[in-house]
């Protein structure tokens, strides 16, 4: 079984300073394993953070537990934005939604905050294809329903 974090309630992201449209978010702090020769958070813990929020995202919303028969989710696109630095211990929520989705894909935007600062920003394309990973298959009604309700997402398609 796969754990993750715990995601935090929307009064507590509230209360840490996060605005709204955000409605899912994991608490956790920096690591020394995160930092690079600087001593400031390393660029790739950025995206690796939006990956454990994603997988989490998913599975608490019932959209993919990454168990057998659920839909392969392929990485198509990663972008992030550095805004302010981070450091050792450093507390930090990183928050995830989908912006929109079509018909195989979604787009998800992250954000990463410490003492109520945003920090860092991204965003992915996520496709969904079949096991072998070589055929686009639709999303499911309950997976655009769950977008559409919870982070107010667009349908693009």
């Amino acid at each position: 079984m796969t754990e993750f974090l715990t995601p935090l309630s929307v009064e507590t992201l509230r209360s840490a300073g996060i605005p709204e449209p955000w409605s899912y978010g994991q608490a956790d702090r920096v690591r020394f394993y995160e930092l690079d020769a600087l001593n400031h958070v390393n660029n790739t813990a950025y995206l690796r953070w939006f990956e454990t929020v994603r997988v989490g995202y998913l599975a608490a919303y019932g959209i993919s537990d990454y168990g057998p028969g659920d839909p392969t989710l392929v990485l198509r696109s990663v972008t992030c934005d550095y805004l302010a630095p981070m450091f050792l211990n450093e507390e930090y929520i990183v928050t995830a939604r989908c912006e929109s989705f079509r018909r195989t894909s979604f787009k998800k935007v992250y954000g990463v905050w410490s003492g109520g600062m945003l920090k860092a920003q991204g965003t992915t394309i996520v496709v969904m294809t079949d096991a072998s990973g070589t055929r686009k298959v639709p999303l499911s009604d309950t997976a655009r329903e769950i977008f559409r309700t919870r982070d107010s997402a667009r349908d693009d398609g």
